[in-house]
C-alpha cells in the first residue's frame, strides 16, 4: 500500500514529519516498508541562467549555449526546442546522475563541440512526463539555488515524499489512506479529518436499473448500487490527482478510470464506471451459467465459468463482478455518459475467481480481503461529487438492489484484561478513549466494532488493539512470580518427563533424531495400516501429504531412502512424535521409534563391521525402555503387525495384552514398497504404556547386596526344534524365583547326534543365596526343579 504524505494529510491534520510518521505507522502494526523522497535523487540540480544560445554549427536543431552557473560560465549543447537566451533553467553537471533516464553524464564533444553538462526536462527529472522542451522556471530565482529547494517552495505537490506500508490480511481498512490517517489520530499524532459523504441530489430517473438474482444475494453480492451521470468530458485528470497516481505507480489514463482509483487507494472502494451509451438495457448480477469468453481492461482475454460472477446487460456479459471490468463497455475519450457502479462482493467468491482465472487486480486484491460494506452507497456518492467537479455533467438518482450486511456485533470490553493478557497498565478511561478513536462504538461495557473492522471477532481482539495504539514497546520485562519458600512444584508431566529421557537415550545410543510432517502419501500409509477416509485430509498440502501418519517408520524410511540415494548407507535415525489411528482429536498416541540400517561401524582393517540385525534394535528398545522406567523382566512374544518380518521380531510385553514395544527386521515387502535397501532393523515404544510407578518417592530404594557367593550351573536340553528359546528361559526362572537372579542361553546346536527336527539349547542359571550359603544339596535341588519345569513347559529333556 502506497501513499503520498500530503495525500495523507488531505485525512490527517499534522505537523508531524515523514520519519516521526514512519516510525509510528511501523509501531502501530503497520509496518513501512520504504519511504521514497523524490528530492533525494535531485540533490545536485542547480539554477542556471542562459546567457547566449547560438546554432550549432554542423546541426540544425541543436544550440550551443552559454549557461551562468555557480561554478562559472559553461558550455552546454541542447536540442530542445525552447532553448534561447535569458531563461532560468535546471542544470545537471558532468558526473551526475539523470534519473528519468537512467544515465551519468560527462563531459562530451556532439558534432565536434564540447558540452560541459545538461540542462533537464520534467521528464528526465521524473517529475512528470513532460518531455517536448527543457523546464523554464518563472521569475528570477538566484544562479546555483538548488533545485530542490526552488521545488519545495513552489511545487510541493512534484516532490512529495512517498510511504509504502505492508498490509497483513487481517487489516483491509488499511488499504485505504483514510484507514491508516485514523490509526495515526488514534495514536495522537494528529486529528482525524471530517470524512461524511454529502449525497448528491438526482437531477432524473436512470435509464439504467439493476437488479441481483435471489441465488447471487444470498451469498455472492448482497447489495449493489449505481447511478447513470449524463454529459462528462472525459479529459485528462487535474495535475493534483495524475501527481498522486503516478507516485503511486499508477499510469494516469483518463479522468473517470483515474477517479475510480483514486477512491480505491483513498478509501479502500473499488468503483467502475460502463459507458452507458454501449450498456443495453439494465445491469443484473448473476452466477455465470456457462464457459464465456471475456476480454477485460487489461486487454487479455479470460474464459469465465460457471461458479462465477457476472454483471450483465440485455446483451451478454459485461464485467466479472468484484474482479475486472469489460473492453466492451470501458470509457475512452468519446464517453458522454457513464454509468458508476458501487457494489459489495464476497471475498471468498472472489479471491476463488482471481485464482482460477489467474487474474490480479486492485479490486480483486480488495474485495477478497474485505471492503467496508457499509460504504458501498457513501463510496458512489463521493466518487459522483468528484465526477461532477471534474468531469462535469448531471447525475441520475441513485438506482439500488439489496441492502449492506449487518456487521453489528459486541463484545464485552473488561478494562483489567489489559493487563492480564498483555501486561500493561493502561487506565480505562484511556482504553474507551482508544477504541473509540478507532470507530467503536460503546455502550456501557460493550464495544462495537465498526463495520471496516471485520477481524475484530472477540475481547482479546479488544485488548489487541488498546496495546497497539499503546505501544508494545513500552512493555516492559518481569521476573515470573516465584515461592517465597520451598522448592517449586514441577511442572512437566510424567510423560514430558518419559519422552525428554527417551530423547536423550536414543541420542546417547549413537541416534540422530528427524522430524519429519504428520501427512504422508496414501500408499505409505497402506503399508502401516492407516490410509483409511477418517484418517484423510481434506485440503492436503500435496499429494504426497494426503493422510495423518499411522507410525513414525514411514517418515524415517523415506529419509533413510533420501540418505541413500545420496550416498549415506549407514545409518541411525530416531523420531518421538504422535502417530494417528482415527480422525477424531483422541484417536492418537505417542511413539519412540528407532531406525538401525547398513552396517554398524564403517569399514576397518580389524573386521569389526557387520550388518546390523535383530539384536541391536532388541538392545537398544530395551535400553531405552528402562530409561523410561519400564520394569527389567519383560516377555518377547511373537504376534506384531504385517509390516515386521514374521520370524525376526519380538513383542516386549507385561503379559499377553501389554505390549511396550516391538523391535526386528522390517519385512522386505515394505523395503520394497518404501524404496530401501537393506538391512533395515528398527523398534517401535509406547511410552504411554509403561506403568507409572506405585511409590512416587523423591528418593530411589536402597540398593541391595547379598554378600554371600553367587553360584552358575549350566544346563543343556534337547528340545523339538520348533520349540523357542524364551520357552525355556521363563520356565527355568520359576523353578525358584527366590534363588534364580538371572537365566541365560548361551549355545544352540542343531544337527549331527540329536537327529531330524531336534535341537540342543544351553543355559546358564546364576543362584544368589541370600540367606545362607547354597550346599551341594541345596543346589542339586534347584537344579532338580529346572528340569523338571522346563521338560513339563518345553517337553525337553535334559542332554546328557
Amino acid at each position: 500500500m502506497k501513499f503520498t504524505l500530503s495525500w495523507l494529510k488531505e485525512h490527517l491534520d499534522t505537523q508531524a514529519s515523514v520519519a516521526e510518521i514512519a516510525e509510528t505507522l511501523t509501531d502501530l502494526g503497520l509496518e513501512v516498508e520504504e519511504v521514497i523522497n523524490p528530492l533525494d535523487a535531485l540533490k545536485g540540480f542547480t539554477v542556471g541562467y542562459v546567457k547566449r544560445a547560438e546554432q550549432h554549427p554542423d546541426a540544425d536543431r541543436l544550440r550551443v549555449c552559454q549557461v551562468e552557473t555557480d561554478e562559472g560560465d559553461k558550455q552546454i549543447i541542447c536540442g530542445a526546442p525552447n532553448a534561447r537566451e535569458g531563461i532560468r533553467v535546471v542544470v545537471a553537471k558532468p558526473g551526475m546522475h539523470i534519473p528519468g533516464i537512467d544515465t551519468t553524464i560527462q563531459v562530451g564533444k556532439i558534432r565536434g563541440v564540447e558540452s560541459h553538462g545538461m540542462m533537464c526536462s520534467e521528464r528526465e527529472m521524473e517529475l512528470s512526463e513532460e518531455h517536448d522542451g527543457i523546464i523554464e522556471l518563472p521569475g528570477a530565482p538566484a544562479v546555483g539555488t538548488a533545485f530542490t529547494d526552488w521545488l519545495a517552495e513552489h511545487q510541493p505537490e512534484k516532490v512529495d515524499p512517498v510511504i509504502e506500508i505492508a498490509i497483513t490480511p487481517n487489516r483491509p481498512d488499511a488499504l485505504g489512506v483514510r484507514g491508516v490517517a485514523r490509526d495515526l489520530a488514534a495514536r495522537g499524532l494528529g486529528v482525524l479529518k471530517p470524512g461524511d459523504v454529502a449525497p448528491v441530489p438526482g437531477a432524473f430517473q436512470s435509464p439504467i436499473k439493476v437488479t441481483i438474482a435471489d441465488d447471487v444475494k444470498a451469498k455472492g453480492c448482497p447489495h449493489f448500487t449505481g447511478r447513470v451521470i449524463r454529459g462528462v468530458t472525459n479529459g485528462p485528470s487535474p495535475d493534483w490527482l495524475q501527481q498522486r497516481l503516478r507516485a503511486i505507480g499508477l499510469r494516469p489514463i483518463s479522468a473517470l478510470v483515474d477517479i475510480t482509483n483514486f477512491f480505491t487507494y483513498d478509501r479502500n472502494r473499488p468503483l467502475h464506471v460502463f459507458d452507458a451509451d454501449i450498456v443495453k438495457g439494465d445491469l443484473e448480477v448473476r452466477w455465470v451459467d456457462r464457459p464465456t469468453e471475456y476480454e477485460g481492461l487489461d486487454d487479455k482475454t479470460y474464459t469465465v465459468e460457471p461458479g462465477m460472477m457476472g454483471i450483465y446487460d440485455a446483451e451478454g456479459l459485461e464485467s466479472i463482478g468484484g474482479c475486472l471490468g469489460g473492453a466492451h463497455t470501458g470509457c475512452t475519450e468519446k464517453t458522454v455518459n457513464v454509468f458508476l457502479e458501487s457494489a459489495y462482493w464476497d471475498p471468498v467468491t472472489i479471491a476463488a475467481t482471481g485464482r482460477r482465472l489467474k487474474l490480479n487486480s486492485d479490486a480483486r486484491y480488495r474485495f477478497e480481503r474485505g471492503v467496508d460494506p457499509d460504504f458501498t452507497l457513501p463510496g458512489l456518492e463521493a466518487a459522483t461529487r468528484m465526477i461532477l467537479e471534474i468531469c462535469g455533467g448531471e447525475a441520475s438518482e441513485v438506482v439500488q438492489d439489496g441492502a449492506p450486511l449487518d456487521t453489528d456485533r459486541a463484545y464485552r470490553l473488561d478494562t483489567d484484561r489489559v493487563e492480564s493478557l498483555v501486561g500493561m497498565d493502561i487506565p480505562g478511561a484511556t482504553q474507551r478513549a482508544t477504541l473509540e478513536a478507532l470507530g467503536f462504538r460503546l455502550e456501557g461495557d460493550m464495544a462495537h466494532p465498526p463495520s471496516w473492522r471485520p477481524d475484530v471477532r472477540g475481547e482479546a481482539d479488544l485488548v489487541e488493539e488498546v496495546a497497539r495504539i499503546a505501544s508494545l514497546t513500552k512493555l516492559k520485562g518481569r521476573p515470573m512470580p516465584r515461592p517465597q519458600a520451598g522448592v517449586p512444584k514441577p511442572v512437566l508431566t510424567p510423560m514430558q518427563r518419559r519422552e525428554a529421557m527417551a530423547r536423550r537415550t536414543c541420542a546417547a545410543l549413537g541416534y540422530n533424531e528427524c522430524v519429519t510432517y504428520s501427512f504422508i502419501d496414501e500408499a505409505s500409509a497402506r503399508l502401516f495400516g492407516g490410509g483409511d477416509d477418517a484418517a484423510r485430509l481434506e485440503n492436503p498440502i500435496s499429494s504426497e501429504m494426503s493422510h495423518m501418519r499411522p507410525a513414525l517408520l514411514p517418515g524415517l524410511l523415506q529419509a533413510a531412502a533420501r540418505n541413500q540415494a545420496r550416498g549415506f548407507s549407514d545409518l541411525a535415525l530416531f523420531e518421538i512424535g504422535p502417530a494417528f489411528h482415527g480422525g477424531e482429536p483422541e484417536e492418537q498416541h505417542l511413539l519412540v521409534t528407532g531406525l538401525l540400517v547398513g552396517h554398524t561401524a564403517p569399514r576397518d582393517v580389524h573386521g569389526a563391521r557387520r550388518p546390523v540385525d535383530v539384536f541391536d534394535a532388541k538392545a537398544d528398545a530395551e535400553a531405552v525402555l528402562s530409561a523410561i522406567g519400564a520394569p527389567a523382566k519383560m516377555q518377547i512374544q511373537r504376534g506384531a503387525r504385517g509390516w515386521w518380518h514374521p520370524g525376526r521380531h519380538g513383542m516386549l510385553c507385561l503379559g499377553p495384552k501389554k505390549v511396550l514395544g516391538v523391535f526386528g527386521e522390517l519385512h522386505p515387502k515394505v523395503l520394497r514398497e518404501m524404496d530401501v535397501k537393506g538391512p533395515v532393523v528398527a523398534f517401535t515404544l509406547w511410552p504411554e504404556e509403561v506403568p507409572a510407578r506405585r511409590a512416587a518417592g523423591a528418593t530411589r530404594a536402597a540398593m541391595e547386596i547379598s554378600d554371600l557367593q553367587a553360584v552358575e550351573r549350566d544346563f543343556a536340553f534337547v528340545v523339538d526344534e520348533d520349540v523357542e528359546a524364551a520357552a525355556l528361559v521363563t520356565a527355568a526362572a520359576g523353578a525358584d524365583k527366590t534363588l534364580i537372579e538371572d537365566v541365560r542361553v548361551f549355545d544352540e546346536f542343531v544337527g549331527g547326534a540329536l537327529g531330524a527336527g531336534k535341537k540342543s539349547l544351553a543355559l546358564t542359571v546364576r543362584l544368589q543365596p541370600k540367606g545362607q550359603t547354597l550346599t551341594e544339596k541345596d543346589i542339586e535341588a534347584v537344579g532338580a526343579k529346572i528340569v523338571d519345569k522346563v521338560a513339563k513347559a518345553t517337553g525337553g529333556t535334559l542332554r546328557g
